[in-house]
């Protein structure tokens, strides 16, 4: 019998990500949007992923009385000592500005040759359940960031994020979520997941 977890987040491409890899465990992961119901936007005040995830995972499960699974991620680039962090998705000021937040980063970086544009995609998966019990993982992929965007797919900084000769934005969902940041933040959250599952 699959269980029906909420995922705090209006973004498909994310929804998706989740429910490949959590549907072999029997999780059939829904949007609020597709469950017909409401959940507030939580604000992310937290100063690390982990606390923006927790943040959004325990809102949306106690909106909605269901197990919720919550993500954040982004970008951590050595250069700029960890940014654009937990402001990735709002680097340039405006929120899920993709277009700016790269012309940002590839300015601040102009002048900087290959082997010092080394940066890590960070992901914290949080699911909380209604009983107050709460799961998390982290995953991180690492790369570097290259000197124009390449590929039409993925989202964010995917068309500047390279790992080996190719950018994210030119991989295929299943090589994406072979060593995708949150592909193994959520395999890790998997394995937790089917623990807690056998302990109940």
């Amino acid at each position: 019998m699959s269980k029906e977890f909420l995922i705090a987040t209006h973004n498909m491409k994310k929804r998706d990500e989740l429910y490949r890899i959590l549907s072999p465990l029997g999780i059939d992961v829904k949007t609020a949007d597709q469950l017909g119901i409401e959940i507030t936007d939580v604000e992310e005040t937290g100063e690390t992923f982990y606390e923006n995830a927790l943040l959004k995972a325990q809102s949306g499960c106690r909106e909605s009385g269901m197990p919720c699974v919550a993500d954040d991620s982004g970008l951590a680039v050595d250069y700029l000592v960890g940014a654009p962090g937990v402001y990735s998705a709002r680097f340039a000021g405006v929120h899920g500005d993709d277009e700016r937040n790269n012309d940002k980063l590839l300015k601040l970086l102009s002048d900087l040759p290959a082997e010092e544009r080394t940066a890590r995609y960070v992901a914290v998966v949080c699911c909380a359940f209604p009983n107050g019990d709460v799961i998390s993982a982290r995953g991180e992929c690492e790369g570097y960031i290259g000197f124009e965007r390449i590929g039409d797919g993925g989202f964010g900084y995917d068309p500047l994020f390279r790992v080996g000769d190719k950018s994210m934005a030119q991989l295929t969902a299943e090589e994406k979520d072979a060593i995708s940041h949150r592909g193994n933040a959520l395999r890790a959250l998997a394995v937790k997941l089917t623990e807690y599952f056998e302990k109940q």
